[in-house]
């Protein structure tokens, strides 16, 4: 370890298992739901009952990803369950952070699932600081590789003891930003940047080239009829190789939306408004927004169209317009 006083306190810390943060709710089928929304998973075991109940488990289950998601804190800063403990588990970091080491940034997580979650279990975890690295320098910086590992457990009220279903081992560095060299020569004018190209495949070629066309190309199954986005070489409904495309009318609504502020990023404008666009013909496609006015958060649900830019006198893409609501 590295020979500094202060870091005693950071060692003492190591093997401590830190109180109880639980879940705001009991693992519940509308949350499911919305989840496997959001991520695109489509396993009936986890949103139909029907068909749940004719499998092993006999009942809806939850997707093991969600795992973490549970014992999330509410929204705002540190807004943890009734009954979590007060303790910081975290408190290594802000160890760190006040003796030098302020930058962060997440290195790897792993999940690990011991069975699947049944809807009306109650979960919480603890946690441990289970290692800390030597004084590490990488291009980052110098600074400390700091493990933490939570356990999650499923609460039993029948007198039972309480059911382990799962681990998390979390991996930061902390660390000092290292410090770039000082010029010594007058800082050559860096070449416009411009907008970065696709990456074309045999599958995907069709959708690209339709832009210089003013068409926006979906791609679609000819054995059973429907659409697909992103395009893949096999239907992802009958996994038939038999594939086409169709031209879409370019209109739909905004499903969701984000606009990045930060960080900065040459060629693009700043604020970034990206939108996630459900087209009339039942498909979502990701493209930028424009024309989004400062300030003024775009609405869900909101009419769309879109338009063909052309950026570096060489590369179309599509972009949305937002239509305007009776409100506007």
């Amino acid at each position: 370890m590295a020979k500094y006083e202060w870091f005693a306190e950071i060692e003492a810390m190591i093997g401590r298992q830190y109180g109880r943060i639980y879940a705001w709710d009991k693992v519940n089928e509308a949350m499911v739901r919305q989840w496997c929304e959001i991520m695109g998973v489509e396993n009936p075991l986890y949103t139909d009952a029907d068909y749940a109940a004719t499998t092993e488990y006999g009942q809806l289950v939850a997707p093991p990803a969600m795992l973490q998601s549970w014992c999330l804190a509410g929204f705002g800063d540190k807004i943890l369950a009734p009954g979590s403990t007060t303790e910081n588990p975290y408190g290594v970091l802000e160890i760190l952070e006040k003796n030098g080491y302020p930058a962060v940034v997440a290195v790897n997580s792993n999940l690990t699932f011991d069975r699947y979650i049944t809807m009306g279990e109650k979960l919480y975890y603890t946690t441990v600081l289970d290692s800390i690295s030597e004084e590490k320098t990488t291009a980052l910086g110098t600074g400390f590789f700091v493990t933490l590992k939570m356990t999650y457990f499923s609460e039993k009220t029948n007198g039972e003891a309480d059911e382990k279903v799962g681990d998390m081992m979390f991996r930061v560095i902390k660390f000092k930003p290292a410090h770039k060299p000082e010029q010594t020569a007058p800082a050559k004018e860096a070449p416009a940047r411009k907008r970065p190209k696709p990456g074309i495949s045999d599958d995907n070629r069709f959708f690209w080239e339709g832009f210089g066309e003013q068409e926006l190309r979906i791609q679609h199954c000819i054995s059973c009829d429907k659409l697909q986005h992103p395009p893949a070489p096999v239907c992802m409904h009958c996994h038939s190789f038999e594939l086409d495309y169709q031209v879409a009318s370019g209109k739909g609504e905004l499903y969701s939306f984000v606009i990045m502020h930060y960080p900065h990023v040459a060629p693009f404008d700043s604020p970034n408004p990206i939108g996630l666009i459900e087209l009339e013909e039942g498909v979502r496609i990701p493209a930028g927004l424009i024309e989004v006015e400062e300030g003024v958060a775009p609405k869900i649900g909101q009419k769309v169209q879109v338009e063909y830019h052309t950026f570096d006198g060489e590369l179309t893409l599509p972009q949305f317009r937002l239509v305007p609501t009776k409100e506007s």
